[in-house]
């Protein structure tokens, strides 16, 4: 630690369930489905259980740690304080690169929603200078955004599900064509939960503001639980009512707003709009809750000397990491403008499951006297990270290693010239 002011403990378990939820909200919500569908077939919730397994797991190790741990940068400063430093480096390095790319795709995710193309950068570049700002005014304002924004694309959400409901009550369930299981069989239901996993990935965002939670040990732990349950029972309830409506076959060939064409099957048709403002408004929900964690994660690693220390400044009044949410709000910015982000955030799927394969083989270590869950269960989600992490496409694989590559050289070119600094 430097002697810089320190973030405060400002939220309670109220704010980080809202913080954690509107990283697990997103906009994926909304279009993940199709994709899933497609790999899994009438298997959806067999995947989508697959997925709910390993992110419990992956949670309980997360709260484990946190409890023991509350400080900022998440697995990151798990894995450095209990498995080294290249596991803790490996970690922090997948997270905010990958997580950075994410921001770019949700900010342009909402304006995609909002806008037609000829204005879409523009607005996704208003979007991150906006929730930037808010992340700046202090983590109260960021809670406080993200309540707003999560209260409203639930009850959107329960809309949608009342209204797919309704139908099915009214006329029965549909006659669907005979669905096919996936060509790819089990493989198939595991590159689905793959894709919804990330879906549920949100929750590390309460770890990653660890230094900033009242209470800590109590509150994250039953903050991360009780996102991840509620998550799950939406979830849930949308891909049942989703499958009974419109079919697995249907589902795999629908467009990207598979919820809009539910409620208007459903006879709701006015709610279609409204479906996709909620889109825009939960992408700009997750792209929140990443700009807080990405911006956290740079200051514990700016703290270690494994990204440059001027990131570690924290603003004497808001006891907001200002030079990691400025870099990162800037870094987001330039790939929105620069970069074609429909190919180039497959890696960020290969640097979550690497994240969380270091949180779980960190909870591993974790000795009788600091445990809440079995250690079977940690175990459990460190086997899955690397079974979701085989079922990746070829082009997220290969993505992921290149990353995980430049992040290796530059840490070994950064030891190799201090270490030189110090001899010479």
């Amino acid at each position: 630690m430097d002697d810089r002011p320190a973030l405060a403990r400002r939220l309670g378990l109220r704010d980080a369930v809202a913080i954690g939820l509107a990283s697990m909200i997103g906009a994926g919500v909304f279009a993940v489905w199709v994709p899933a569908a497609q790999a899994a077939g009438p298997w959806l919730l067999g995947g989508l259980a697959v997925a709910a397994l390993v992110a419990f797991a992956n949670a309980s190790s997360t709260g484990q740690l946190a409890a023991r741990h509350p400080e900022s940068g998440g697995a990151y400063r798990y894995g450095r304080a209990r498995l080294g430093a290249w596991p803790g480096f490996l970690a922090g390095w997948g997270f905010v690169v990958g997580k950075t790319a994410s921001c770019a795709a949700m900010a342009m995710t909402a304006a995609g929603y909002l806008v037609p193309e000829p204005w879409q950068k523009p607005v996704a570049v208003a979007a991150v200078l906006v929730l930037a700002g808010v992340d700046l005014l202090g983590v109260t304002r960021t809670a406080r955004a993200a309540t707003v924004i999560v209260t409203f694309v639930l009850a959107v959400l329960g809309l949608v599900v009342a209204a797919g409901a309704g139908g099915l009550l009214a006329s029965g369930i549909p006659q669907h064509p005979p669905a096919e299981a996936p060509a790819a069989g089990w493989f198939g239901v595991l590159q689905s939960a793959g894709l919804l996993f990330f879906a549920f990935a949100g929750y590390a965002r309460v770890a990653t503001l660890g230094e900033e939670v009242r209470d800590p040990a109590r509150t994250i732990p039953r903050a991360i639980g009780t996102a991840l349950g509620i998550a799950f029972g939406v979830y849930a309830a949308i891909a049942v009512v989703l499958l009974l409506v419109l079919g697995p076959t249907s589902l795999a060939t629908a467009g990207d707003a598979p919820l809009a064409d539910l409620a208007e099957q459903s006879g709701w048709p006015a709610l279609a709009p409204v479906v996709r403002i909620a889109a825009a408004v939960a992408a700009c929900g997750a792209l929140l809750a990443l700009i807080a964690g990405v911006g956290r994660t740079t200051l514990a690693m700016a703290r270690d000397r494994e990204l440059p220390t001027p990131l570690a400044a924290v603003h004497a009044r808001s006891h907001v990491p200002y030079a990691a949410v400025i870099v990162a709000a800037a870094a987001v910015i330039a790939l929105v403008l620069l970069v074609d982000l429909r190919g180039a955030i497959g890696f960020s799927s290969f640097g979550v499951l690497v994240y969380y394969l270091v949180a779980n083989a960190a909870a591993l270590t974790q000795p009788a006297s600091e445990r809440r869950v079995p250690r079977w269960l940690s175990g459990v989600g460190a086997i899955g990270c690397l079974v979701l992490v085989a079922a990746l496409p070829i082009e997220s694989l290969l993505g992921g290693l290149a990353v995980f590559a430049a992040g290796i050289v530059y840490r070994s070119v950064r030891t190799a010239l201090d270490r030189r600094a110090r001899l010479g």
